[in-house]
């Protein structure tokens, strides 16, 4: 079988909440071995849109379209750190979906949490309370836990906050391995000097797409003034902006 050509289609999607436009006609694709980042400020609307993909808010119009499983890395606060649970079976929960609530794990579920334990770096960490972890090794928790379910297409959201520099060269290694397969990924994050770095292409979003392009578009000082209304100063200057 053919691999896709896309793994995510964004068409013409907006999305209302609370009677307010979060997201006003928004298109975009993710193709097998993208890293593919989404920036924009406060507000813009990107968590909102990975939402919309995983199905969790319902588009006022337009269409999502994604190929296969996807795994989602949420923001590490949303998650339930006080839990009495190992960083195995924080990973393990990933595949809840394909196990089922009232059965246990079966041999391919266990190898799949291995793999992503592996990939992670976090097989030492196995029997780990999660609630003694530090930043960074929670967010490889949460890496590892999207990556059990064996997704084609990974959302990440805001994956670099608050974690040291060797966690964020372990995380550009593993998804430029995970973009060499052929997975696909779309992360959402402020940091405009890692996304020049880390991205294949990137995508400037403040309620609908401003402008996409390759990671050179980051120092396209009228492009970043429209995304973001920063000076000419700070858009070329490849600063951390809040986004």
């Amino acid at each position: 079988m053919s691999a896709p050509e896309q793994l995510l289609g964004i068409e013409a999607v907006s999305v209302v909440l609370g009677g307010r436009m979060v997201v006003r006609d928004a298109s975009l694709t993710v193709a097998p071995g993208e890293l593919v980042g989404l920036l924009g400020p406060n507000g813009a609307g990107k968590t909102t849109l990975l939402r919309a993909v995983l199905g969790l808010v319902s588009p006022a119009a337009g269409s999502v379209e994604a190929v296969g499983p996807v795994g989602y890395v949420p923001q590490r606060h949303e998650f339930a750190w006080d839990f009495p649970i190992d960083v195995a079976g924080a990973v393990m929960s990933g595949r809840t979906r394909t196990i089922g609530w009232f059965r246990g794990p079966r041999a391919h579920d266990r190898a799949a949490t291995e793999e992503a334990l592996e990939l992670a770096g976090l097989t030492g960490l196995r029997r780990r309370p999660i609630g003694e972890l530090s930043g960074g090794q929670r967010q490889r928790v949460l890496v590892a836990r999207a990556l059990a379910a064996e997704p084609g297409l990974l959302l990440l959201d805001e994956p670099f906050t608050g974690v040291d520099v060797p966690t964020q060269e372990l995380l550009n290694e593993l998804f430029g391995r995970l973009t060499a397969e052929g997975r696909g990924l779309l992360m959402t994050t402020h940091d405009l000097a890692a996304a020049a770095r880390t991205c294949t292409r990137v995508i400037l979003l403040n309620r609908t797409v401003v402008a996409e392009g390759g990671p050179e578009l980051l120092s396209d000082a009228d492009q970043m003034l429209r995304a973001f209304g920063l000076d000419r100063a700070a858009a070329t200057s490849g600063a951390e902006v809040t986004a």
